[in-house]
């Protein structure tokens, strides 16, 4: 725990005073280097013992940054619908209260609320508020609390779920707020400090340092800051400042096996911020370019498996039907480059050059198909939101062959460590195979020692491409196999269905 960590740190240091203090007390002479202080401080003659002075550059104390910034800061009280569906959920860095629950059916009972807390801040003296989107998702009333104790009724402005930010508002004038710090920012090593309300303890100011820039935690539209500066449950949506009192991010997320500080929290840069809340508060929402269609990062291994050497990219795993990918002429198996000259190196880093355009923009991609490269024009689409997106892509449970007796024998081929059945109406009901899976064939065992089985692959699983060949058969699989080993390929990626849902290409070494 933070506590535990600090006081060892402090008793650390009052040991290294004692250890001076007894060889100055024995005449020893100390060495030219440390006649100021081991660091260069001045040192300080105490009524006891020596105490040396911070190295230039280090703050004595943060006292004076949170007392011109802590006004900006608030407290967000949020009353909303539970989603029973959802229950056990946890959101990292919002703490959720106790709530009681309606028994399932009882209609003279109306659904279960909960209490919620999170953080935010001022950023303009006519009362619009920065906080983080899952604070006040599915929000029914929103109480702000100002330092001085003020309660204020508050709205949604609007919110982007994509990087995780929201903008409110609060009737009223001559509040105090804060900047967004866009132009410089601080090094690695620099101190921070972070103000919020963490555990619902209002007006709590940590410190620590920039601990790494560029974090990728999963999310497609931020690289975060990695600061030190202790935050925990309800300090999402708070400032992290410079010891200028500049707001250099906002927190986020934490990392914690136990659900509090271990000293690893995430803020979303000022940069991102800034430009988010400035086009919530224009327009009350934020529209992207989408192009329909799902993407992977070509892995050093699945570039190899396409001849592709050591070329970075994101390899196109399926196209929407209908979507502007599809009507370009797009297709699964594509390796994308370059979105609009702009290098892309995974499928991140391409979702966030096409979300860049606008609906309408015509978007340019420099594609490798069958080794040669081309340039794919495709118009963009309007982004659905996140939501949306992640309904459409939720993976199905593992299929590991449903209600199938244990003794129905293997069908077809051996084939790449596995054994291949063609999809039709008894491997549908076998293997629980949806009717949008049109074709492929059906894996019906897998070696255990095999790089198929190390690499994931199991019973049910539909291959339905295998390097640039269409599957309909596991006899086109193994023509596919056949052709790549003749061209001298050690692998070769297939593209895989689990339980209807796009898995994307997996390399499987030939001889594997």
């Amino acid at each position: 725990m933070p506590v535990n960590k600090t006081a060892f740190v402090v008793g650390a240091l009052a040991g290294g005073s004692v250890a001076v203090a007894a060889l100055a007390g024995a005449g020893m002479k100390l060495p030219a280097a440390w006649a100021n202080g081991p660091h260069g401080g001045s040192l300080i003659q105490a009524s006891t013992a020596p105490v040396f002075a911070p190295p230039p550059g280090g703050p004595e104390s943060f006292a004076d940054i949170f007392e011109k910034v802590s006004p900006a800061v608030v407290s967000i009280h949020v009353t909303s619908k539970i989603d029973v569906s959802q229950l056990g959920r946890q959101i990292p860095g919002f703490e959720n209260f106790p709530f009681e629950i309606v028994p399932k059916g009882d209609p003279d009972r109306p659904p279960p609320k909960q209490q919620s807390s999170g953080s935010g801040f001022f950023i303009s003296q006519d009362g619009y508020i920065v906080t983080n989107n899952h604070v006040v998702d599915g929000a029914e009333d929103i109480k702000v609390v100002t330092k001085d104790g003020t309660e204020l009724a508050a709205t949604v402005v609007g919110r982007d779920e994509g990087t995780d930010l929201a903008v409110l508002k609060v009737q009223g004038h001559d509040f105090p707020f804060v900047s967004f710090e866009t132009q410089v920012k601080p090094r690695v090593g620099d101190w921070v400090v972070a103000v919020g309300n963490p555990f619902d303890l209002n007006g709590t100011a940590t410190a620590g340092i920039v601990s790494a820039y560029n974090r990728d935690i999963g999310t497609n539209f931020t690289d975060y800051i990695q600061i030190d500066a202790p935050i925990n449950k309800g300090n999402s949506g708070g400032p992290t400042f410079d010891i200028y009192g500049r707001v250099i991010g906002v927190n986020a997320e934490i990392y914690s096996p136990s659900g509090g500080s271990v000293g690893i929290g995430f803020a979303i840069p000022a940069d991102v911020a800034n430009s988010v809340t400035q086009q919530l508060i224009s327009k009350g929402k934020i529209t992207r370019g989408y192009i329909g269609a799902t993407i992977q990062s070509l892995s050093d291994d699945l570039a190899q498996s396409w001849g592709l050497g050591d070329r970075k990219g994101a390899q196109v795993t399926d196209v929407i039907p209908g979507g502007p990918a599809q009507k370009a002429g797009l297709a699964a198996g594509d390796v994308v480059v370059a979105v609009n000259g702009v290098p892309v190196k995974s499928n991140v880093e391409m979702t966030r050059e096409v979300a860049k355009s606008q609906a309408g923009d015509v978007i340019h991609l420099d594609v490798y198909r069958a080794g040669k490269e081309r340039t794919v024009d495709i118009r963009a689409g309007l982004r659905p939101s996140e939501q949306e997106l992640a309904l459409n892509g939720r993976p199905a449970p593992d299929q590991d062959g449903g209600g199938a007796s244990p003794n129905h024998p293997a069908v077809g081929p051996a084939l790449l460590g596995m054994q291949f059945a063609p999809v039709n109406a008894d491997t549908r009901g076998q293997f629980n195979i949806p009717e949008t899976v049109k074709g492929g064939a059906v894996i019906t065992a897998v070696k255990g020692t095999s790089d198929a089985a190390d690499k994931g692959l199991q019973k049910g699983d539909v291959v339905v491409r295998a390097g640039d060949r269409e599957i309909v058969s596991a006899g086109d699989l193994a023509a596919a196999v056949a052709d790549w080993k003749k061209a001298g390929r050690t692998s070769i990626p297939l593209e895989i269905r689990r339980g209807g849902q796009v898995q994307g290409f997996v390399p499987i070494k030939i001889d594997g």
